[in-house]
């Protein structure tokens, strides 16, 4: 754990989720590839379409739509019907596969369970500090076992862009009734996370690297008040 800039009092942690509390990596390779079988299986048409292609659609539509960046779901429900229109199924077709499709990825995004050892961190820091997620991505955190330790965790959308926007960061605190430098914000990314949270008048703890990672990354914004290897570094917070 180094300790760049002294952290005063506070009542509250915010969580980023994905490469922070477990390796996102494996889960989302092996929900885009379900993702990909079911369309497939359903959409016959779809076998000319390898994940590459689909990636290149994302990125067209991304550059001309780029509010979709603050929402994944939506995204990737209007990319899934674009690329069924694309391939050749009439827009009421598309549309339909299109949610189908969203649905049948978003079971298999959210279709693991964070470990026992992080829980076990969680719960302990639950019984000294108020514990909220705020997250860039949409995984169901009821599904993954982090019902019991969060208060309730933030995704972008309605709204709401992305970290590092301070949007997020506002919200939380305003629903936890607590001044922002009162939050203590946890992520892996030294942009979305640190950057955003400093910069929304939160402190902060860099994990770097981020979970299930080996090589650290170099800073290129502002300092974290802490950083650390391991998210059970954080036990010396209680």
């Amino acid at each position: 754990m180094n300790i760049f800039i002294r952290p005063q009092a506070f009542e509250a942690i915010s969580f980023d989720l994905d490469d922070t509390l477990y390796d996102n990596r494996p889960v989302i390779v092996a929900a885009e590839k379900a993702l990909q079988n079911f369309l497939q299986q359903h959409y016959p048409k779809a076998v000319a379409w390898q994940f590459d292609d689909w990636r290149a659609l994302k990125s067209r539509m991304l550059r001309r739509s780029p509010e979709l960046r603050h929402d994944t779901s939506k995204a990737r429900l209007q990319m899934l019907e674009l690329g069924l229109n694309e391939l050749g199924y009439d827009t009421e077709t598309a549309k339909v596969g299109a949610k189908a499709g969203l649905a049948h990825f978003a079971l298999h995004r959210s279709h693991f369970k964070v470990s026992a050892e992080v829980i076990e961190l969680l719960a302990q820091l639950k019984q000294k500090y108020r514990l909220v997620g705020i997250t860039n991505g949409n995984v169901d955190y009821q599904r993954i076992g982090l019902g019991g330790v969060f208060e309730f965790v933030l995704h972008p959308g309605l709204g709401y862009p992305q970290k590092p926007a301070a949007d997020m960061f506002e919200l939380a605190a305003s629903k936890l009734a607590l001044p922002l430098d009162k939050m203590l914000h946890v992520g892996d990314s030294a942009k979305s996370d640190v950057d955003g949270a400093r910069a929304a008048g939160c402190q902060a703890v860099w994990l770097n690297p981020g979970f299930g990672v080996s090589s650290k990354s170099l800073a290129t914004g502002q300092l974290p008040h802490i950083e650390i290897s391991s998210v059970m570094q954080l036990r010396q917070l209680v």
